[in-house]
């Protein structure tokens, strides 16, 4: 099929985005390794970042990309300025990566959404085997399952069954997204890393899914640049008691607004504050159930195969009614399933050519 001028020229632009994003966040990263890292730590040091947070927040505007942009705002605008907060005081994986590694290293673990084995907080409890492996082949031969089901047949599926989808959808893009980087790194710098995820389907508790098993990439960062914090902050002020549960409600607070960036940017469209909301709605939930564990300690616990269900029931039902509809109410997600299912429909081809032509060979 013959491109028309207009789809040759926005992919054109698109390329030059994307070079001219990479190129900028390589040298920012090695002005941030060579100079800022020579200059003392805390408000000198941040003085020397506020340039390049400021970069890093804009980058994601250069796309036109609906898939792209929300890429770049949840590698580079949330994650990499995170870290780099925490850089300026001597804190997190890069002011480790700057004492005793290259700058490949420095760079990855600043650019991708990567917890290195090394930096990784360690857990009081081992690291469980996981019960259902899903390696990277199931989780692409899952997402093109899924993606077949949302993007060609979206009319004739009920609304209800679509948004199941999105939800394992979203699990599977950020699981390959986070091993894909993870393969990079490794290839690339020999670094190895930690899992993304671990099995959050299996959680018994809104606090073992959100703390230890749905994107935990995500939540180290939180914890080392919210919670830590705030927690610390407020211990000598409410007690260590309430320190911590206003320290899990501060820590979901940002993560809403930062969810709110990824889709403002994204849609283009004042935020409605719904996924905000969610993420608050769930914060309360934790502290409440924090409480609870306190008061019964050892002596009552549910089953798992009781609050196994319950606990992703809930997760998906308030997904169903707070995060899911700011997204589908201004089309980001016929977007991003336009742009993803147009590369699908693109590779799905060429997969067939190619068994066409090794046929004829039988």
């Amino acid at each position: 099929m013959k491109k028309s001028k207009g789809e040759g020229k926005s992919k054109n632009n698109q390329e030059m985005s994307s070079t001219h994003v990479c190129l900028s966040v390589i040298i920012s990263l090695c002005y941030c390794y060579f100079l800022s890292a020579k200059i003392p730590k805390g408000i000198p040091r941040l003085i020397s970042l506020l340039p390049i947070f400021y970069l890093f927040t804009i980058l994601p505007l250069y796309f036109s990309s609906a898939f792209l942009i929300a890429l770049t705002t949840f590698f580079i605008t949330w994650l990499a300025n995170f870290k780099l907060l925490l850089f300026a005081f001597n804190q997190g994986p890069l002011f480790l990566s700057t004492t005793n590694v290259s700058l490949p290293i420095f760079i990855s673990m600043a650019a991708l959404p990567l917890r290195s084995k090394q930096h990784s907080l360690k857990s009081n409890e081992p690291n469980p085997t996981k019960k259902i492996p899903l390696n990277l082949a199931a989780e692409f031969v899952l997402v093109a399952i899924f993606l077949e089901l949302t993007f060609h047949h979206k009319s004739q599926i009920h609304p209800k069954l679509i948004l199941i989808c999105y939800c394992f959808m979203m699990f599977l893009m950020i699981d390959i997204l986070i091993a894909l980087s993870s393969s990079i790194a490794r290839i690339l710098v020999g670094l190895e890393v930690e899992p993304p995820s671990n099995e959050p389907y299996l959680s018994t508790s809104l606090q073992d899914f959100w703390g230890k098993r749905w994107n935990l990439t995500v939540t180290n960062t939180l914890r080392l640049t919210i919670y830590n914090p705030v927690r610390s902050a407020l211990s000598e002020v409410v007690g260590k008691k309430w320190a911590l549960r206003f320290a899990v409600l501060a820590t979901f607070i940002v993560s809403g607004l930062m969810h709110e960036l990824i889709f403002y940017y994204v849609n283009g469209v004042s935020p409605s504050w719904e996924m905000t909301w969610f993420f608050v709605l769930h914060g309360l939930c934790v502290m409440v159930e924090i409480g609870v564990k306190r008061a019964v300690k050892d002596t009552w616990r549910l089953p798992w195969f009781v609050s196994g269900p319950l606990t992703v029931g809930f997760v998906v039902a308030t997904a169903f009614g707070l995060f899911f509809p700011p997204i589908i109410r201004n089309g980001a997600d016929e977007r991003v399933l336009e742009e993803i299912g147009s590369c699908y429909d693109l590779l799905k081809d060429k997969m067939l050519q190619l068994l066409n032509f090794l046929g004829h060979f039988r």
